[in-house]
C-alpha cells in the first residue's frame, strides 16, 4: 500500500503542486501531471513528503 492513500486530498495538493515546482522545473510540459508527480513523491519517501508539505503551506505555495 502506497503511503499517499494515507494523506488527505489537500496535503496530497500541496505535494504535487511543491513537486511540479522544485522537482519537476525542467520537464517536458506534457510530462508534468499527477501520475508523475506521484512517482517522484513514492521516490522521496513519507518523511521527506511530511517535511515537503509543510514547507509548502508555510510558503504559501497553495496560492500559486
Amino acid at each position: 500500500m502506497s503511503f499517499l492513500n494515507t494523506l488527505s486530498q489537500p496535503e496530497r495538493d500541496t505535494l504535487r503542486k511543491v513537486v511540479r515546482l522544485v522537482h519537476m522545473k525542467h520537464f517536458p510540459k506534457d510530462f508534468v501531471n499527477d501520475y508523475e508527480a506521484d512517482k517522484i513523491i513514492e521516490g522521496i519517501g513519507p518523511e521527506v513528503a511530511e517535511r515537503m508539505i509543510r514547507v509548502g503551506a508555510n510558503h504559501g505555495i497553495n496560492d500559486r
